[in-house]
């Protein structure tokens, strides 16, 4: 895996939510809602005071909160994209693996190069929405033929 995308950036847009900056340069906001309702560890966080303690970790690897709470950068980032309707780094290589594609094929595929593969499948650069509609339009014409 090439570099993950960090934290640049927090700040609390809503009871449970934050609006994240990333090093790739996006602005990606998050609920955490579900997370802290699921997970009891979390559950300190549904107090608003709480919460809005929330820092960047000290090199962008995540979030920390008092009382030793953190969420990890790249589990944040999948789930801000997914709530975005974007695709995740992890779904992306979901989508790779389940077509039996490598680098090459799926850069083949999608009239791309490998490297830019790369850096989608590990999540060093965003992955633009025609990207997840070449891979959407992909799968329906091989179904298709």
């Amino acid at each position: 895996m090439n570099k993950a995308p960090l934290i640049s950036a927090v700040k609390v847009s809503g009871s449970m939510k934050l609006a994240i900056s990333w090093s790739t340069g996006e602005n990606l906001a998050i609920d955490l809602t579900n997370t802290i309702k699921h997970h009891s560890i979390f559950a300190p966080l549904s107090d608003p005071a709480t919460f809005s303690q929330v820092v960047v970790e000290e090199w962008g690897h995540g979030l920390d909160w008092p009382g030793g709470l953190d969420m990890g950068a790249d589990r944040l980032y999948q789930l801000c994209r997914e709530q975005a309707g974007l695709l995740s780094p992890v779904a992306f290589d979901g989508w790779i693996k389940k077509n039996s594609l490598s680098l090459t094929t799926a850069a083949d595929a999608l009239g791309m190069t490998r490297r830019m593969i790369a850096h989608y499948r590990s999540g060093s650069r965003p992955i633009p929405k025609t990207v997840q509609l070449a891979c959407i339009g992909w799968e329906t014409l091989k179904k298709a033929a």
